[in-house]
Formats: C-alpha cells, sequence, structure tokens
C-alpha cells in the first residue's frame, strides 16, 4: 500500500480553561454535599495537578466560568441528559471539523474537488446527517465522494482512520483522502464522586484534526508536508485479559468513561514483547525508532510506555506538551503530536502509538 501525507492540520475550539479552573468545575458536579470538606477539596485539586494537563480548549464557554452553576448553564445544578448532549454535539462539532480540514487543503495546496474518499474519526457525538455530510455541504465535495465513518473506537481511532486511508490509496492510485478526526469530550463532564470519573473529567478535552493523503496516481506530485509524510505499516494487539481495564459507554446522561488503574501494569506487562516482534517484521529495532508520537491517555500511561521501552524521556516529551497545552483531545490528539514533530524537523522513522478501549494498542509507522 501507498500513502503520502500532503497537508496535516489542527482546529481547537475558542475557549480555553486552565487546570484550576477544571478543579473548580469538578467541585462543584462531584455532588458538592461531598466535597464540601477542605480534604476532599485538596484531592481533587491534587489530582487535577496530576494529570500533567495546564490547560485545554472546550466548546463550552459555561465552563470557564462564566454563569458556571447557573440553571440557564449547560452543567448547571443537574446533570444535562445525553440526548442534551447530543444536539449540542451537532452544533459544535461540524464548524470545529471544518476548520481543521481547511487547514489540512490550505497546507496541501489542494481544491476540495480532488478529494475521492472522506473518512471521519469520532466517539464523543453521534447524529445523521452527521460530520461527513456537514463537511461535504460546506467545503463542497463532490457528490460522488466516498464516504467511511469510524465511530466510537476511541483514543486510537485516528491510527485507525490512518489504516483505512491507506487501504483506499492502495487498492487506488488515483484515490486522495480526506481523514478528519472530531472530538468534544467536554460535552460529557460527568456528576458524581466516583474516581474513574473524576480522573476522566481532569484529563479530557475538544479539539480536532485532519490530514489529506494521496497515493501513486497523479495526486503524489502534490507537494507533500514536510517531515513525517509517509505511511509505512500499521499493526494492533489486543491485550491479553484486559477488556475491563478500558471502556467507553453511553449512558442517560452522556458518555462515561472507564479507565482502570491497571492500565499502566497492562502495558508494562504486554506491550514490549508484542511491539519488538512487530518491528522485526519490518526490519527495525526500538533502537532504530527516530521519534515516538505516544497517544497521552494519562501521565502514568506515558511513563509506563517509556518505562517498558526504555525511551530516552526526551522522545516522549513531545507527547507531555501536547497533553500540558491541550489535554487529552481522545482522538485528533495524535494528529496534534505528529503536527508538533514534524513542524520540529524529527527523524524518522516515527512509531505513533495509541491505546483504546479493549485494551488494545494501534501503533502506524511513518517516515
Amino acid at each position: 500500500m501507498s500513502l503520502t501525507i500532503h497537508g496535516l492540520g489542527t482546529a481547537l475550539p475558542p475557549h480555553r480553561l486552565a487546570q484550576g479552573d477544571a478543579a473548580t468545575v469538578a467541585a462543584r458536579v462531584a455532588l458538592p454535599e461531598q466535597v464540601s470538606s477542605p480534604s476532599k477539596r485538596r484531592l481533587l485539586e491534587t489530582l487535577h495537578r496530576r494529570t500533567g494537563v495546564a490547560m485545554r480548549h472546550i466548546v463550552l464557554e459555561d465552563l470557564t466560568g462564566k454563569n458556571a452553576g447557573h440553571e440557564q448553564s449547560f452543567f448547571g445544578s443537574t446533570s444535562p441528559g445525553t440526548g442534551e448532549r447530543m444536539r449540542r454535539y451537532g452544533q459544535e462539532a461540524p464548524p470545529l471539523a471544518l476548520k481543521a480540514v481547511r487547514a489540512a487543503l490550505e497546507q496541501a495546496q489542494l481544491a476540495p474537488e480532488r478529494i475521492t474518499h472522506l473518512v471521519t474519526v469520532s466517539c464523543t457525538g453521534f447524529h445523521a446527517p452527521g460530520v461527513d455530510l456537514a463537511l461535504m455541504a460546506a467545503l463542497p465535495l463532490r457528490p460522488s465522494v466516498a464516504r467511511t465513518h469510524l465511530g466510537f473506537m476511541g483514543c486510537h481511532a485516528a491510527l485507525n482512520g490512518l489504516r483505512v486511508a491507506a487501504s483506499f490509496t492502495g487498492a487506488d492510485p488515483e484515490a486522495c483522502v480526506l481523514l478528519c478526526a472530531v472530538e468534544l469530550c467536554s460535552l460529557h463532564l460527568q456528576y458524581g464522586w466516583e474516581a474513574e470519573r473524576i480522573v476522566a473529567n481532569a484529563l479530557f478535552a475538544d479539539g480536532a484534526a485532519a490530514l489529506v493523503a494521496s497515493g501513486a496516481g497523479p495526486a503524489a506530485a502534490l507537494e507533500a508536508a514536510p517531515g513525517l509524510r509517509r505511511w509505512i505499516a500499521s499493526g494492533s494487539f489486543l491485550v491479553p485479559a484486559s477488556a475491563e481495564a478500558m471502556s467507553w459507554a453511553i449512558e442517560d446522561h452522556g458518555f462515561v468513561m472507564g479507565l482502570s488503574p491497571q492500565v499502566p501494569d497492562l502495558i508494562g506487562a504486554h506491550l514490549r514483547p508484542w511491539l519488538e516482534g512487530w518491528l522485526a517484521n519490518h526490519q527495525l529495532t526500538l533502537e532504530s525508532i527516530g521519534c515516538w508520537a505516544v497517544h497521552p491517555g494519562g501521565p502514568r500511561i506515558l511513563s509506563a510506555v517509556s518505562e517498558t521501552l526504555e525511551l530516552d524521556p526526551a522522545l516522549i516529551e513531545p507527547s507531555r506538551s501536547v497533553l500540558r497545552d491541550r489535554g487529552n483531545m481522545s482522538s485528533p490528539t495524535l494528529l496534534f503530536i505528529l503536527e508538533r514533530l514534524r513542524r520540529s524537523g524529527a527523524p524518522g522513522p516515527c512509531l505513533a502509538m495509541a491505546f483504546g478501549p479493549g485494551l488494545c494498542v494501534e501503533v502506524a509507522l511513518l517516515e
């Protein structure tokens, strides 16, 4: 298969939330009567500091402190239902996705009518007609563009989308694929004093990212994006006996993330043997990888990857810096890291890695 990246764009919503303010929001939604004690408030603040997140962008201005806690705000005294959250997703996701897509097309210097395939990725919202048709209309794309949507796969879904794009370009040298991942994690802020929900509230953020890629046909003559631009291979690994370690469920008040504290231990026990074997199949070793794009599911996950693979901490710093500056945006996050690596002139080959419900590991090689 052949895939060359010609443009990569990212987009963030306008509202910013500092982590100290996020801790204040957490105190309000984690059942006020239970966090009224100074010790529990300090615990929330400590948990937020330990995430490694300093700032994030969100679509809801309410969470920045304006109107917070008022009955008319989205997250008021009671938790909004899933239907209300999905209606807000339908309003906010398409324009954010469009912003990322236009940035990717501009970098690629490619007119929308050149696109033959559209791959959209999201796990934080469902509505139909969806983001894909909104992009078709707004750009606009040709009515004959083939659309594929990857939904509810979680943080590793951009790598699944990249694999789908590579399948299209490998099967059809004339193909030119637009891939867009958009997530509005802030819409799923959870009420209640439960450890996994509090950690998820402290980590997740909103964002969108897109790329334009082609196969070996006429579009290949386009100037490729600088830096990491050629997809080489991808791989998947389902960690044994890990089905309960990471989950993503639709409930009455939004989508609920389950993140077991055992995830870092599972990574430490299983990642290296599988990854070394997979790299050997591509005539590579851990030492031959020039840069790493590891999805920052959280600081402990990054530390587990770094320690079990014995990586120089500097190799994980791009992932830590995106987590610090943007939070965990779920599926777009990995493309934000790739953009940062590309802009810094990081050497290839690059090993992109992310984890999702299962517990599943997805990887991709780029150079």
